[in-house]
């Protein structure tokens, strides 16, 4: 299988490539930057410019592409960022795929396309699985438009996949941000801690990834793990798992001062999601449960 993969130089993308290379699949990477290895290729999103026909003999694409949700402070134009960033990517893969299809009908292709469980908005405590509708705040709104942006694929003919991704637990990303402050201690709860953390643990991420590349399904995909848990709950077993103790709680008001909108929207709020459809599928998790999620991601490579 000949896969490109958007978003690769990232925690989810970079595994991805590593293990769809140990299994001797031909990856080609799209980047931004001047390209550095043979399998790499420029491509600019934000004016939607893709290099022509290079998806022509492409199986699938992987786009995983988007700036960072909580890396700074949302100002309008940083909300813009995150916005655009996701929506010129995925249009413009979208649309690449599209023409490749018209130049060279009669190939199977496949486009999974990242989203997030921001999709549903602040759930509570209500159980929700891929037909749930979408939230109201500004990253449900993201994830519709970003959604959206596959349309051009999918009216080709392309198998569509947008994968509602959660908290994954791998050594990057929010994990390796935590870890300094609970190995020291000082780890707690966020505001009531009563939030649910739809987690997943990185290499689930990839196998499900690697699943849906050749499982037969289309449509919103839910890429949690199947016990979504509480902040509390989250903090607690973070904190064994670094033989520690967690007293601290750090209060909504003071994470709003801090962190501006995306503490109500990111932090504060939470999202009770199960993996339905990928259950359905018959997708096997390595691991299930919290505390083996975090051994793994604590393991040394």
């Amino acid at each position: 299988m000949k896969v490109a993969v958007t978003g690769s130089s990232g925690l989810i993308g970079s595994e991805l490539v590593r293990s769809l290379r140990a299994d001797g699949q031909e990856v080609l990477r799209l980047v931004r930057r001047t390209p550095r290895t043979a399998d790499e290729h420029r491509w600019e999103p934000a004016h939607h410019r893709i290099p022509p026909g290079l998806l022509d003999d492409v199986d699938a694409v992987v786009n995983l592409a988007g700036v960072g949700v909580g890396d700074k402070r949302w100002t309008d134009k940083r909300k813009q960022e995150v916005l655009r960033s996701r929506v010129d990517s995925t249009a413009t893969i979208s649309q690449a795929l599209a023409d490749a299809a018209a130049s060279h009908p009669g190939r199977e292709r496949v486009l999974l396309s990242a989203s997030a469980v921001g999709w549903y908005g602040d759930t509570g405590d209500r159980v929700v699985d891929e037909s749930a509708p979408p939230g109201t705040d500004f990253l449900a709104r993201v994830c519709v438009e970003w959604e959206a942006a596959t349309a051009a694929a999918a009216t080709a003919g392309a198998r569509v996949v947008t994968l509602r991704t959660g908290l994954v637990l791998g050594r990057g990303g929010l994990l390796a941000r935590l870890l300094p402050l609970f190995r020291l201690g000082l780890g707690g709860k966020l505001g009531s801690g009563r939030q649910y953390f739809p987690w997943i643990s990185l290499r689930d991420e990839v196998d499900a990834i690697r699943f849906l590349l050749t499982a037969p399904v289309s449509g919103p995909v839910n890429l949690t793990a199947p016990e979504p848990v509480t902040n509390a709950a989250f903090t607690e077993a973070l904190a064994t798992a670094v033989h520690r103790r967690a007293f601290l709680t750090v209060p909504g008001p003071a994470l709003q001062l801090a962190l501006g909108e995306f503490a109500r929207v990111g932090v504060l709020a939470g999202q009770r999601v199960v993996p339905a459809a990928l259950l359905a599928a018959g997708f096997s998790y390595r691991h299930p449960d919290l505390p083996s999620a975090l051994q793994a991601a604590l393991a040394r490579p």
